[in-house]
C-alpha cells in the first residue's frame, strides 16, 4: 500500500498520530514479523551452538546491535537524510546518482556503481518473492505446535492463503488499508506482552543488551560465530522498507514509530524467547509460539497470520511501485498498470507482476516446505541491497553533501563492514537455497540493462531515420497537402526531428490535420515534476506545435491533462476531434552497435511482448492509429 503523506515539514499532533499509525501498518510489517523465525534460525543444528547462557546472551546481543547499527543508526539517522525530493529507496538513490552523472559528466560516477545500484533494485524482487512465502509459512506453522497431528496441513493452508492474498490484489489496498495499522498495533502489543512475561521470570536476560556478549560470542565460536550472522540478519530484513516508504510518511513518523513502539516490542520478544530457551531448552524448536500459554496458541496463530499478510501486502505493493519506477526510468518494458484508487495515484495493480510473484511464492513453498528451510534463501537479497545502498550513500555523501573523502569513506567503511559481514555469512547458504534470490535478481538485472541499452540504441536509430523538422516543414509548404478538420497528436521520443510516424503518415495518406502536435513525454530523474514545469511548448509554422511533457519517475503520465494544458495555451485539441498516431516498430537486431546479437534479440522479444503504448498512456482506443515500421538496431 502507498499512502501519499504530503510529508513536507515536520508533522505534529493529530497528523503525526495518523501518519504514525499508518506507517506502523505499512512500513513495519516485514521487520515486525521477524520474531516468528529469526531467533529460532540462529540455533539450527548445523551451526552447532550450545544452549548455554553465554551462547544465548551472545545471539541476543548480536540481534540487538544489528537492530541498533543497521536500522537505528544507518537507516534512521543517516540514509533517510538522503532523499530525492522526499522519496526514498534504492531507485530514488540511483536516480540521484544518474542525475549527478548527467550533470557533472560520466567520469564522476563509474558505470559499475550504476550497475551495483541496479542489481540492488533487482535483489528487492527476490525479497518480494521470499518474504510472503516465509512470513505466511512461519505463521501457519503454529499449527504444528498447537496440534502436531495437523502438521500435514501447513503447506496446503499456506498455499491457499497466498493464492487468496494475490487474488485480492486486483481490488486494491484502499479498502483494507485502514485495518493495517490496528492489526499491527495488536501484533506489537501481543509480542511485547509475551516477551515481557518471560523476562519478568528471568530479568537477568537483559544483561545481553551489552555488546560484551556479542564480542565474547565471536571469540568463543570463531568461524561458526560469523556464519550465525546469516541467521541474525533475519531480524533486520525490513530495514530497506523504512527508507523506501519515507516519501509516503516522512522521516518523523517513521522515526517516532520505530523508537517508540517497534524497537521496544521487538527487543522484548527476542529477550523473552531467549529467557524461555534457557528455562526450557526444548522450546528452541519454535520459541515464538511456545511463549504463549496453550489456550492462546490458536488466537496467536490467527494474529500472526494477519500480521504476515500485512507484511506480504507491503512487499507486493512495493514490487508494483518498483516496477513502475523502472518503466519510467527506462529499465523495464511497458506493463499493464491499473489504478485502484481515484485519490492515491500510488495505489496500483500490475497483473503481470502480481502473477509472477504468486507463481514464485507458490513454487518456493512447494520446494522448501518449511520456514526453516526457506530461511537459507532469505538474507542474501536483503544484505546485498543494504551493501549496494551503502555504496550509493558514499557517492551522494561526497557529491551532494560535499563531505570530505575521509569523512565519507570512514562512515561508509563502518557501514560496509557490517553489511559485508552479514552478506559473507549468507554466501555460505547459496547451495542450500541462497541461489534463489541471486537467480531472480540476475534475470531481472539482465532484462533491465538489456532494455535500457536497447532503448538507447533504438532511440538513436529512430533519430537517424527521422527527417529534420525544418526539412519536413519545407516539404509540407511545397506540397501543400489537404488539411482535414481536427488535431493529430504524434507521440515521439525524438524531441528534435520529424517523427517517423508523421513522415509515413504524410507519405501514405497525402493529407494532414489542421493542427499537428508533436508530443514527447519525458521522464525526469526526480519523483515529481512541479505543475508549472510540466509543459514546454514550441509553436511552429503551418499549425504545427512541439510539446514536451515532463513527468517524475513516481508519477503517472496523463495525456488528457497534457491536452487540457495545450488548450489553455491556445491550441484546439478537442477530445472529440483528436486522433493519436503511434508507430508500431518491428526491431531487427542486424544493425551496428556494441550490443551483442543475443541481447538485441532479447530486447526485440521484450518489445514484442510489451504492453501497447495506447494502453500505457490511457489513450481512447477508437482514436488511435498505428503505422508499422522496421528499424535495424
Amino acid at each position: 500500500m502507498r499512502v501519499r503523506a504530503a510529508a513536507e515539514g515536520e508533522p505534529s499532533g493529530r497528523r503525526l498520530l495518523t501518519l504514525s499509525l499508518t506507517a506502523l501498518g505499512v512500513v513495519y510489517g516485514d521487520i515486525g514479523t521477524s520474531p516468528l523465525y529469526a531467533f529460532r534460525e540462529c540455533f539450527k543444528q548445523e551451526y552447532g551452538l550450545r544452549l548455554d547462557i553465554a551462547t544465548v546472551y551472545g545471539v541476543l546481543s548480536l540481534i540487538v546491535w544489528a537492530l541498533i547499527l543497521i536500522v537505528s543508526v544507518k537507516y534512521i539517522v543517516f540514509i533517510m537524510r538522503l532523499d530525492n525530493h522526499g522519496e526514498g529507496g534504492i531507485l530514488a538513490l540511483l536516480a540521484l546518482v544518474l542525475r549527478i552523472r548527467r550533470l557533472e559528466g560520466q567520469h564522476t560516477v563509474p558505470s559499475w556503481v550504476i550497475a551495483l545500484g541496479l542489481f540492488g533494485a533487482a535483489l528487492l524482487y527476490g525479497d518480494g518473492v521470499i518474504t510472503p512465502s516465509i512470513s505466511v509459512l512461519s505463521a501457519v506453522e503454529g499449527i504444528e505446535v498447537a496440534t502436531p497431528a495437523f502438521a500435514h496441513v501447513v503447506v496446503p493452508l499456506t498455499l491457499v492463503i497466498l493464492v487468496l492474498l494475490f487474488h485480492v490484489q486486483k481490488y486494491g489496498t484502499a479498502s483494507v488499508g485502514g485495518v493495517f495499522g490496528p492489526i499491527m498495533i495488536v501484533w506489537f502489543v501481543t509480542i511485547a506482552g509475551l516477551g515481557l512475561v518471560e523476562i519478568l521470570r528471568a530479568p537477568r536476560i537483559l544483561l545481553a543488551l551489552s555488546p560484551y556478549y556479542a564480542v565474547r560470542f565471536f571469540l568463543e565460536h570463531g568461524t561458526a560465530g560469523v556464519i550465525v550472522l546469516g541467521a541474525v540478519v533475519l531480524a533486520v530484513t525490513g530495514a530497506e522498507a523504512l527508507y523506501a516508504d519515507m516519501g509516503h510518511f516522512g522521516r518523523r513518523p517513521i522515526r517516532v514509530v520505530w523508537f517508540g513502539a517497534v524497537l521496544p516490542a521487538l527487543l522484548l520478544n527476542y529477550f523473552g524467547q531467549g529467557a524461555l530457551v534457557l528455562r526450557a531448552p526444548d522450546a528452541v524448536q519454535n520459541p515464538f509460539y511456545l511463549l504463549a500459554p496453550r489456550p492462546l496458541l490458536y488466537p496467536l496463530m490467527v494474529i500472526a497470520t494477519l500480521a504476515t499478510i500485512v507484511a506480504s501486502q507491503a512487499l507486493i505493493s512495493g514490487a508494483f511501485s518498483l516496477t513502475q519506477q523502472c518503466m519510467q526510468l527506462r529499465y523495464c518494458p511497458r506493463l499493464s498498470i491499473i489504478h485502484t484508487s481515484r485519490v492515491e495515484a500510488g495505489q496500483i495493480y500490475m497483473p503481470e507482476v502480481n502473477g509472477a510473484l504468486m507463481v514464485g511464492c507458490l513454487l518456493l513453498v512447494l520446494g522448501f516446505r518449511s520456514s526453516s528451510a526457506l530461511g537459507a534463501a532469505y538474507g542474501i537479497a536483503v544484505t546485498g541491497t543494504m551493501a549496494m545502498t551503502t555504496v550509493l550513500f558514499y557517492v551522494l555523501a561526497r557529491r551532494r553533501w560535499r563531505w570530505s573523502p575521509l569523512r565519507a569513506a570512514g562512515l561508509t567503511a563502518i557501514f560496509l563492514a557490517v553489511d559485508l559481514s552479514f552478506l559473507g555469512a549468507n554466501l555460505v547458504k547459496i547451495e542450500y537455497g541462497g541461489w534463489v534470490p541471486l537467480v531472480i535478481a540476475g534475470g531481472i538485472f539482465l532484462t533491465m540493462t538489456t532494455w535500457n541499452c536497447g532503448s538507447r540504441l533504438v532511440t538513436r536509430a529512430l533519430a537517424r531515420a527521422a527527417m529534420p523538422l525544418d526539412r519536413f516543414l519545407a516539404e509540407v509548404e511545397r506540397l501543400r497537402p489537404p488539411r482535414v478538420v481536427g488535431t493529430g497528436v504524434f507521440l515521439t521520443a525524438d524531441t528534435q526531428g520529424a517523427p517517423l510516424v508523421l513522415v509515413y503518415h504524410l507519405r501514405h495518406n497525402k493529407a494532414l490535420h489542421e493542427e499537428i502536435i508533436l508530443l514527447s513525454i519525458l521522464t525526469e530523474e526526480v519523483p515529481e515534476v512541479p505543475g508549472d514545469k510540466r509543459l514546454e511548448v514550441e509553436p511552429l509554422p503551418d499549425g504545427f506545435h512541439r510539446v514536451k511533457a515532463s513527468y517524475g519517475f513516481m508519477e503517472r503520465t496523463d495525456v488528457e491533462e497534457i491536452l487540457a494544458r495545450c488548450r489553455a495555451l491556445g491550441m484546439r485539441a478537442m477530445p472529440e476531434d483528436t486522433t493519436y498516431y503511434l508507430s508500431r516498430v518491428q526491431f531487427l537486431p542486424t544493425g551496428p552497435g556494441r550490443m551483442m546479437r543475443w541481447r538485441k534479440r532479447l530486447f526485440a522479444l521484450m518489445a514484442r511482448n510489451a504492453g501497447s503504448v495506447a494502453d500505457f498512456f490511457g489513450l481512447p482506443p477508437n482514436r488511435v492509429v498505428e503505422l508499422g515500421a522496421r528499424i535495424e538496431f
